[in-house]
């Protein structure tokens, strides 16, 4: 097997942390962790973390293979794979191989501890991993990646997201017909809705609220999706012409845009909620979730209309996990009730979307 190179984390401050370089092409993106102590494949996948380095807490990774079966999309969204220890062995290199194939780099070796630390002290920043022997000329050679990157189209969704309406049969042949705002939609997202509806189909984030009525849905799920909800064109507008005519399910990034759409205002956390352990209090169902999150902004409080309930909170740090309007017909959850791989505690949130639907037929 080849020899592993010298390679570098280097952030946007100018703070470096060493590793060893296993393969892939050097990038740039918003350096972010997660505490999970499984699931990187469906991390790796999930539209979410594009544009983002995504490192990991738990130090061992690919020690479980790799299995497209766990995908939540069609390809890998990080931007690069840090970790402590990645499988690299005879038995088993599936994962670090699989990241390879699709140009992603690995940095493994890497003191995740200290990284961490420095990330929860300075917030979420860009960084760049290169291959380079040499800390000048790595940092140097990382400054060019940040600065192109941070010039990037700031309408992240778009990038991800369909690019034309795709109509997905669903299991039960009397359930309801749901329309998906694709802002970068998981996989499991459209896996709990089929479970549930007669038919499924989703819609590119700029699709203008005419063509989704003229569908005729029962009611309109806003898919989850990467970066700040601010930056998403046209979606917060569509929202606004289809409130009151469906009932709407927002999750995560659909959450937040669902939130703007009704006036209220959004702001960036300093280094978000990514992991599969987050605390809920949920007034809705009348429990408490163990639950998967993976969000870097959150909803302000004062800001919702009077007549949004706030439903969800983390117990963690008090902001809003959730919200729900009689009036407007409409439903935020800020985590993830499909939750693969994660706790299932929240999955009958989907249930109960659903039940608002067959009350309005």
């Amino acid at each position: 097997m080849s020899q592993p190179e010298a390679g570098w984390l280097v952030l946007e401050t100018g703070q470096m942390f060493n590793g060893r370089f296993l393969g892939g092409i050097e990038r740039a993106g918003e350096v972010v962790f997660n505490t999970s102590h499984s699931g990187y494949e469906e991390m790796a996948t999930d539209p979410s973390y594009f544009n983002q380095i995504l490192v990991m807490t738990t130090p061992m990774q690919g020690n479980y293979g790799d299995s497209d079966f766990s995908w939540e999309s069609s390809r890998v969204h990080v931007q690069a794979f840090v970790c402590m220890e990645m499988q690299n062995s005879q038995r088993d290199a599936a994962w670090k191989s699989k990241l390879i194939s699709y140009g992603i780099p690995i940095l493994s070796e890497v003191d995740t501890r200290s990284l961490v630390l420095y990330l929860r002290e300075k917030g979420t920043l860009w960084g760049a991993v290169v291959k380079e022997p040499e800390w000048q000329k790595a940092r140097q050679r990382a400054s060019h990646f940040i600065v192109a990157a941070q010039n990037m189209e700031k309408d992240w969704p778009f990038m991800v997201a369909e690019r034309a309406p795709k109509e997905i049969n669903g299991h039960q042949k009397k359930g309801p017909r749901v329309a998906v705002m694709d802002f970068g939609c998981k996989q499991n997202i459209i896996r709990e809705l089929l479970k549930r509806c007669s038919s499924v189909c989703v819609f590119p984030p700029r699709t203008p609220a005419e063509e989704i009525l003229k569908w005729k849905p029962n009611g309109l799920l806003l898919s989850n999706g990467p970066g700040d909800p601010a930056e998403v064109k046209q979606a917060v507008g569509t929202i606004k012409d289809v409130l009151g005519k469906l009932f709407i399910f927002g999750i995560c990034m659909g959450h937040q845009i669902l939130s703007l759409a009704l006036g209220a205002k959004t702001y960036r956390l300093k280094f978000g909620h990514r992991g599969s352990n987050h605390p809920v209090k949920d007034e809705l169902l009348k429990t408490i979730y163990v639950t998967s999150q993976n969000h870097g902004y959150a909803v302000e409080k004062d800001s919702l209309p009077p007549d949004a309930q706030i439903t969800h909170t983390n117990l963690n740090d008090g902001t809003i996990e959730g919200f729900f309007s009689k009036k407007d017909k409409c439903m935020g959850i800020q985590f993830h009730p499909e939750s693969h791989p994660g706790p299932h505690d929240a999955v009958n949130l989907f249930d109960f979307f659903i039940k608002q639907l067959k009350k309005k037929k």
